[in-house]
């Protein structure tokens, strides 16, 4: 049986592994399809929708779909583009995000998708909500301010640090990532080196007395786009 299959993106034919999703087998083939909750080595989630790609004429979610041979994908239409614009622009509304004050600016991947879709106002008002920051860690400060609900620190903190320090609560506008303790973060077991820590795409989860150490120029998105890395054919 084989082990690979021929499917097309945008008009190219690309070869995939059999059990490849379609986001992974892009990212081989140098394709970049925009994401925030996807994350290599992390199970698949599925949340952000910000990889939405049609397969075969029907919207998917690039990070769950396996690939299926003769598959056509289309991931780079003005429909598309439009409609992953629209997702990002609503979590820039829906949050409290302050990029000129952020430690994380210029390696948030948010702030970098709003770049790269040419984001300068979003087309929705600013909601303003009233969220807690949790600074009860010696080490790790959590901004509740800048969650997106991507779940890799949840993720992460499960399947690679083995201690489950987060956890969804609450649902829909009240839903937050929330100290599976119910307390502080410092009354939990997670640690500055915890991998959990460096897998938030924003400025939600941050280390202590690191913040700004990096200078502007030389920052992750300073000066290439995200998804550059991608499609020049580097590593993750």
């Amino acid at each position: 049986m084989s082990t690979q299959v021929t499917i097309t993106i945008d008009g190219a034919e690309i070869t995939a592994a059999v059990g490849q999703t379609i986001i992974e087998a892009a990212d081989a083939a140098g394709v970049y399809i925009p994401r925030l909750c996807h994350k290599p080595g992390l199970d698949a989630f599925g949340g952000c929708r910000v990889c939405t790609v049609t397969a075969n004429g029907r919207p998917c979610s690039a990070c769950t779909q396996p690939v299926m041979p003769g598959m056509i994908v289309q991931n780079d239409t003005e429909k598309l583009r439009d409609f992953r614009k629209t997702l990002v622009e609503m979590m820039f509304v829906e949050g409290n995000h302050f990029c000129m004050f952020c430690e994380k600016s210029g390696g948030c991947e948010l702030q970098a998708l709003g770049y790269r879709m040419g984001i300068d106002v979003p087309r929705f008002p600013f909601l303003f909500p009233k969220r807690d920051v949790d600074a009860s860690h010696p080490d790790i400060l959590v901004d509740h301010n800048r969650c997106i609900l991507c779940a890799r620190c949840i993720r992460t903190s499960r399947d690679v640090d083995g201690k489950q320090v987060f956890d969804f609560v609450g649902r829909g506008a009240h839903k937050r990532v929330a100290v599976r303790t119910g307390t502080r973060l410092a009354d939990s077991d997670a640690e500055v080196s915890d991998a959990a820590v460096e897998a938030c795409p924003v400025g939600a989860l941050l280390k202590k007395r690191v913040g700004y150490t990096t200078p502007i120029g030389a920052r992750r998105y300073d000066h290439e786009p995200i998804g550059s890395d991608i499609e020049n054919g580097e590593e993750n």
